[in-house]
């Protein structure tokens, strides 16, 4: 004998009740029977994120995509934090997600083990089908709504944001677009818009204050920038201030410098770095202060110093997506619009025209 199950998934949000198996009852055949056919009802408890089976009024748990998305996030980028950045929500907004999403598979997901949050066993298993199911979710959509791409792509972005976010995006594309070969470079803005002037990249994330000329391209987020030191270290309360910077060419250095003559503290250039993980191990060994953004460290790594600890405040940091002059080709169009669906955070009055160059003075 065969069951033959019809599952109507596209109509599960929408009514209080939905039919969903339709199926001939086991049993020896008779050829003088009529074939039994039922239809079993499932009601939807939004609130609880189950469907109740009328007829046996057992509950059928549908896990949220989005929860798994933040849930994905959390486990990739290593923090609540940087997974709000991510998902572009709110550090509270991610936490009630996850309390959600453990009371909605029954079991904890996390649990602390020192100043860190660890995933279970039950976390790691989930891990392992959330990305699953995420994946398999863009492959549909891919497959359904996408022609299969082909051709090379240069991206190039900092040291920063290639650690924190290009391996998820990445990641993500190749799901959808495995046909296509990606170059990454890891420069400073500045060599990297160079090289978009130059035709030698297609995409490039980039601080905008740093793009030369006539460049197009698109506005993604903005953070604001932080005085950060060591918090084992008194390192900010040195006389003649010890600064972590990057090259000359660097928007922050002269925000950073700036901010200090307009005070008038004295500091000195105490270690360079066109790298963030080498501005990071001189600030956390206690060797000077840097200015980054939030993204670029871990909270607890590093300690933000406020106006309260006798720093001024810093402008804001925007970074942008510009490209080249092949930015029409599809499977260079379709990177930058997983990064752009990736890393955007403004409101959408406040994004750039992807047509509308973001012109920026070089002085």
């Amino acid at each position: 004998m065969f069951v033959y199950v019809h599952f109507l998934n596209a109509f599960l949000t929408c009514g209080p009740w939905i039919p969903v198996l339709r199926y001939r009852l086991p049993g020896k055949r008779n050829t003088g029977a009529k074939e039994k056919n039922e239809t079993i009802f499932l009601h939807s408890d939004i609130k609880h994120g189950q469907q109740i089976c009328e007829k046996t009024g057992n509950p059928v748990t549908l896990l949220d995509h989005d929860q798994l998305l933040t849930f994905v996030a959390i486990c990739e980028t290593g923090s609540h934090a940087n997974a709000a950045l991510r998902v572009n929500k709110s550090q509270s907004a991610v936490s009630m997600q996850m309390k959600r999403l453990e009371e909605r598979v029954g079991k904890p997901l996390f649990q602390r083990v020192g100043r860190s949050n660890q995933l279970t066993p039950e976390g790691e298993l989930l891990l392992e089908h959330a990305q699953r199911i995420i994946a398999l979710n863009e492959r549909a959509l891919a497959a359904l709504t996408q022609p299969e791409l082909e051709g090379r792509i240069r991206v190039g972005a900092p040291d920063d944001y290639a650690e924190q976010f290009l391996p998820a995006i990445l990641s993500r594309f190749s799901q959808t677009h495995s046909r296509v070969e990606v170059e990454v470079v890891c420069e400073i803005s500045a060599e990297l818009a160079r090289r978009i002037a130059a035709d030698r990249l297609d995409l490039a994330i980039v601080n905008k204050e740093l793009i030369k000329g006539d460049m197009k391209g698109e506005l993604l987020r903005i953070e604001p920038l932080h005085w950060v030191t060591s918090p084992g270290h008194k390192t900010h309360e040195e006389p003649v201030l010890p600064l972590a910077v990057v090259p000359d060419d660097c928007s922050w250095r002269k925000a950073a410098e700036n901010a200090l003559e307009s005070i008038g503290r004295p500091y000195r250039i105490a270690y360079k770095s066109a790298s963030t993980l080498g501005m990071n191990v001189a600030v956390e060994a206690g060797l000077a202060v840097g200015v980054m953004p939030k993204s670029a460290f871990c909270p607890g790594d590093l300690r933000i110093l406020s106006q309260e600890d006798g720093f001024p405040p810093l402008p804001r940091a925007e970074i942008a997506l510009i490209h080249g002059k092949k930015i029409k080709q599809p499977h260079i169009r379709a990177m930058a619009d997983y990064i752009i669906s990736s890393l955007t955070n403004l409101p959408d009055t406040e994004k750039a025209n992807s047509d509308r160059p973001l012109t920026v003075s070089s002085d």
